[in-house]
């Protein structure tokens, strides 16, 4: 194998060995999701007119999952190799920063549609979902779980402890992805949290992701594939310079 592959090789055995903490663990948080908000909210809350409030959380839960597990792989990786110190071994190897940025964030796609899979799996059994545009799910799968992956690169470079990441996932990236239409259309919101909901990449994210299973969105297919594809390649590119220069690695 070549470095770059070796690499990858070895952070999918890192988050693969502790499957049943980094796959089994997120599949089960969000089974209970489905279970307590499906039961609760499914004849209170009414999203789309044909399609059922539990059918519509499924696509969500899963995509939730996705985005979460994959900012989890590549940030915890970092932090634990850069506090343990055997970060340095990967240093003394002449791989290149695309090396280490295909690693990492490929690996954070892996355990992510891992995880995301392991969601609908478990979930579908308890509603009926439809695949409209099979290629519309992968792409945004893919994708978002890419930008998660890339951004839990720039979030373990920063990090220089423990409590600093965990800062970042608590105040940053969980609100995101809560307030992005998880449990609920954003035409369902007043106008002012309509447009705050605009701003949010994650709510495009998951909006196209459950296109690709119902074939209806809150916003144009499109328009959320040109606006998390630009946040995708912005991240990334933050990402490949941080590495490039070696930010809080090299002395």
């Amino acid at each position: 194998m070549t470095g770059w592959q070796t690499l990858l090789y070895k952070e999918v055995l890192r988050f693969w060995k502790v499957g049943f903490q980094t796959v089994a663990a997120p599949v089960l948080t969000a089974l209970l999701y489905l279970l307590i908000f499906g039961h609760v909210l499914s004849d209170r809350v009414k999203v789309y007119d044909t399609i059922s409030y539990t059918s519509f959380l499924v696509p969500g839960l899963v995509m939730m999952s996705v985005l979460q597990n994959a900012f989890a792989n590549s940030s915890s990786s970092l932090i634990q190799s850069k506090i343990m110190g055997n970060l340095v071994f990967v240093l003394l190897t002449p791989l290149s920063h695309w090396s280490w940025f295909v690693a990492y964030v490929g690996s954070s796609v892996a355990r992510g549609l891992c995880v995301g899979l392991g969601v609908f799996l478990v979930t579908v059994g308890f509603t009926h979902v439809s695949f409209q545009s099979p290629l519309w799910i992968l792409v945004f799968a893919v994708l978002g779980a890419g930008m998660l992956g890339a951004l839990g690169l720039i979030a373990g470079l920063w990090a220089e402890k423990f409590d600093q990441m965990a800062a970042f996932q608590n105040f940053i990236i969980v609100p995101m992805t809560f307030l992005s239409g998880v449990f609920y259309s954003i035409h369902s919101l007043p106008d002012f949290w309509q447009g705050v909901s605009h701003l949010n990449p994650f709510f495009y994210m998951i909006d196209g992701f459950r296109y690709g299973f119902f074939g209806v969105s809150d916003v144009s297919p499109w328009l959320s594939l040109g606006i998390v594809g630009s946040a995708m390649l912005a991240v990334s590119a933050i990402a490949l310079h941080l590495l490039r220069i070696g930010y809080k690695i090299r002395g």
